[in-house]
């Protein structure tokens, strides 16, 4: 019967370290991707401190890919929100100058590539409203 506690405690102490290990490197990751973006922000000519607000941040992503950063209204409707969410990666990447490969970086390594956008020689262009 001690053995069984003794387990449970090991258990619960080898859970607890995992999760704490887990969201430290979660932590780490976000705060990265926030001083991607605020460069990213400076960048494209607008207040760093907007990529640490909470809707403004969104509101500033699309004002930067699209030009129009009331678009972001869009991400309230479910099922639209994924395909003008996507929409929206693309349109940055175009917005400094780069491909559609920049894009699906954007999309599927986002941290990685928003540190490229703001540390790197990509030069804020503006939005393509053709299409």
């Amino acid at each position: 019967m001690n053995n069984e506690l003794y387990y449970d405690q090991a258990s619960y102490a080898a859970a607890m370290a995992f999760i704490s290990a887990y969201l430290v490197v979660i932590l780490v990751i976000a705060v990265i991707t926030l001083v991607g973006m605020w460069k990213m922000f400076a960048k494209a000519g607008k207040p760093g401190w907007a990529a640490i607000v909470p809707i403004y941040n969104i509101y500033c992503l699309f004002d930067i890919s699209f030009g129009n950063g009331w678009l972001f209204l869009l991400m309230l409707i479910p099922i639209v929100n994924i395909v003008v969410g996507i929409m929206m990666y693309f349109k940055l990447a175009k917005a400094f100058g780069q491909g559609v490969a920049f894009g699906f970086g954007l999309l599927f390594l986002n941290t990685i590539f928003v540190l490229i956008l703001g540390f790197g020689k990509a030069q804020y262009v503006g939005p393509n409203n053709n299409n």
